[in-house]
């Protein structure tokens, strides 16, 4: 996946780099002989022909990493995550999804119901792997030291201030003295994550969302050439019939005495010109650590509610929210 472009300017001081334990992540393994044919028949992204990355090397690219989701027989999102293809010391096969914890228990236990008499596992190990997020400007990040034997995937770059960071998200095995929550590191790593509007599925937005209506297509996320998969026939039908009313936008508005809980992942989104009904959902959050008291946003929103009027977060007496520019192009529908 290419760099995308760069999201409006702020007036602050760059990032640092940094590095810290992501305690929202997991790590589901897929393993055995026909694991690519499991994840093929389920995820809306081929994982055919993707590249082999050892242990202790870094997955880069889109033929090493892929963006997927696991959809719904009714074409509505249950996760997303990023996968590479992690052979095994005797070469044999495994897949890394680097997924939300809060789901990770529940996508494995459903992976497993189509594995049948398929030579395969599907194990959650999110509290056996502990999971690193680490960033830093482009520049600086070509061979960061990794593991030996640790699983690591390069995610797309975010452009902040005319500075390309990169970012590595990297699983090993947990041991007892390996808890490197660094506060800092990890809030301006949950800010990258927001702003690059590549968005990630959370227990509470589970179900809610077809991909196209958080632009999973224009992120790489969706491939209308492969085979079937749960939800494909809508999806498809999605791309193709232009049946989209609702997209992802990026948003922020300024508020320094907003609870974490009211701007959290699955806060319904209201429209002045429409009381009846929600116009949208957060789908992901964080305050912005270079402009305190900012808060920026992932939201799904109905299109027509952009037109005019103002969303408003929570109910129709909350913030006003200002909605920004993606940093990419959407494909058309």
């Amino acid at each position: 996946m290419n760099t995308f472009s760069e999201i409006p300017a702020l007036e602050t001081p760059p990032l640092l780099a940094g590095c810290s334990d992501l305690p929202e992540w997991g790590l589901i393994l897929v393993e055995g002989p026909d694991a690519t044919q499991l994840l093929q028949s389920q995820l809306s992204n081929s994982v055919l022909n993707l590249r082999n990355t050892l242990a202790g090397e870094i997955a880069r690219g889109h033929d090493a990493v892929r963006l997927a989701g696991y959809c719904s027989p009714k074409g509505r999102l249950l996760a997303s995550a990023w996968l590479g293809l992690f052979p095994q010391e005797d070469e044999s096969i495994r897949y890394g999804l680097f997924i939300s914890k809060d789901i990770a228990a529940g996508i494995a236990k459903k992976l497993s119901m189509y594995v049948l008499r398929s030579k395969v596992t599907v194990k959650d190990v999110s509290h056996e792997w502990q999971i690193t997020g680490l960033y830093d400007l482009s520049s600086n990040i070509d061979k960061p030291s990794i593991e030996s034997d640790a699983l690591a995937l390069s995610m797309p770059d975010v452009l902040i201030n005319e500075k390309s960071y990169s970012r590595l998200l990297i699983a090993r095995p947990s041991s007892s003295s390996q808890k490197k929550i660094d506060v800092t590191a990890l809030s301006e790593w949950n800010s990258l994550e927001v702003l690059s509007a590549i968005p990630r599925i959370v227990l509470a937005t589970q179900e809610q969302f077809v991909p196209q209506m958080i632009n999973f297509e224009s992120v790489l996320g969706v491939d209308f050439k492969k085979g079937c998969y749960p939800g494909q026939e809508i999806v498809a039908r999605s791309q193709y019939r232009g049946a989209v009313k609702r997209r992802l936008q990026l948003a922020h508005l300024k508020s320094a005495q907003l609870s974490l809980e009211s701007y959290a992942p699955g806060t319904e989104l209201y429209h002045s010109g429409d009381l009846s009904q929600p116009a949208g959902m957060v789908v992901l959050s964080a305050p912005n650590p270079l402009e305190p008291g900012r808060i920026d946003m992932q939201v799904e929103c109905k299109l027509d509610a952009l037109q005019n009027g103002d969303i408003h977060l929570g109910s129709i007496s909350g913030p006003v929210l200002k909605i920004d520019a993606l940093p990419y192009l959407l494909l058309e529908i």
